[in-house]
């Protein structure tokens, strides 16, 4: 844990929850959602992992063993792709970056040693492929927010805003080298920062003086939720495949033999996606684990649940059979509507603000 990154956290309010490395709450939940609407807010993914590969065979390897196609990236561009099971149940969504030596993937929350376990399962001697946990040697920052890139340009980032999601370069930063991604890992405009982590206290100073307003991480699970954006262990577990979880765009279908294709592409062409990840909209709070009903019967299961500024709210897997979009259910007890979320539509989406 970077204690000097803490303590700058702790003096603008940052509180955290017992073992957590990053600050659930600045004491400005509401703000920070109000600055994504007309400013730039700045969170901590510390708790995110990242991985290093490198050698001559990185990215052949990297393509046998998830489902987007990685071989036709160049350096300076990235995209999200998924680790399944060989019968395609999902095991994690990661973030490739490919950079001219290696290639960077950045994780879910305590899954950097089992994604590094489950790799190293599938190299042979003749692989020329290293892995390497850097989790521990950078800081991950999202920056996001309407404003975004105006501020990025305000501490002297001008080229990086106008590109594609997923492309990243390294920018010097006065007398830092930070490398900065486009996509901020939820449905809102903005950017992934990586940095040394003996470097982190002082970009993430600078980004505040700058204006961002920091961000704690109760609100990003509250906007993955409203977002729809899996996550492990709630809907990317061994229950559920890449195509349920509505991760088209992070599946090539294309690209040729990967662990999990022949299940994947078995499901896409006999369209035999029997349930599908939904928004929930929820008359009262109900706990993840809960059976979706209608008329009585099980349809599916609640695998989040939040309170937004609109009311409750839930992600869960519906059949899909019973229906789509505005279909009224039972969560428990629980009136539910299911309702389309922007994270798996490609929309950038800002909650509403009650005054």
């Amino acid at each position: 844990m970077n204690q000097e990154l803490r303590q700058l956290q702790i003096q603008v309010g940052a509180t955290f929850d017992p073992d957590a490395t990053v600050p659930s709450s600045f004491g400005n939940d509401k703000d920070a959602l109000r600055a994504l609407q007309d400013s730039a807010v700045l969170c901590d993914r510390a708790h995110w992992g990242l991985i290093e590969v490198r050698d001559r065979d990185r990215l052949q390897f990297l393509h046998n063993q998830t489902t987007n196609d990685l071989k036709s990236l160049q350096p300076g561009q990235g995209c999200d792709t998924v680790f399944v099971t060989s019968t395609a149940r999902t095991i994690d969504l990661a973030t490739v970056y490919v950079t001219e030596d290696s290639v960077l993937l950045l994780v879910s929350p305590e899954q950097t040693q089992p994604l590094l376990d489950w790799l190293d399962r599938y190299l042979f001697p003749m692989d020329r492929v290293k892995l390497k946990d850097l989790s521990e040697e950078f800081a991950i920052f999202s920056l996001m927010g309407a404003k975004s890139a105006e501020l990025l340009a305000s501490m002297g980032v001008g080229e990086i805003p106008q590109q594609p999601e997923g492309n990243h370069q390294l920018v010097q930063l006065a007398d830092m080298e930070v490398r900065i991604a486009v996509g901020s890992g939820l449905a809102l405009p903005g950017y992934t920062l990586l940095i040394p982590e003996d470097r982190a206290a002082t970009l993430w100073n600078r980004a505040i003086e700058a204006g961002a307003v920091p961000m704690g991480d109760r609100v990003w699970e509250q906007l993955r939720i409203q977002q729809g954006r899996p996550a492990r262990d709630r809907e990317l577990t061994d229950n559920y495949n890449p195509l349920e979880a509505g991760l088209w765009q992070a599946i090539s279908f294309t690209k040729g033999c990967y662990i999990g294709q022949e299940t994947i592409a078995r499901l896409n062409t006999y369209k035999g996606v029997k349930q599908r990840l939904w928004g929930i909209r929820l008359a009262a709070p109900v706990p993840p684990g809960t059976t979706i009903t209608l008329d009585e019967r099980k349809v599916g299961t609640l695998t989040s649940h939040s309170e937004t500024e609109e009311g409750a709210f839930g992600l869960g897997y519906v059949r899909t059979q019973a229906g789509g979009a505005g279909l009224k259910v039972k969560v428990g007890e629980v009136d539910g509507e299911l309702v389309a979320v922007p994270f798996l539509t490609h929309e950038y989406y800002v909650p509403p603000i009650k005054e």
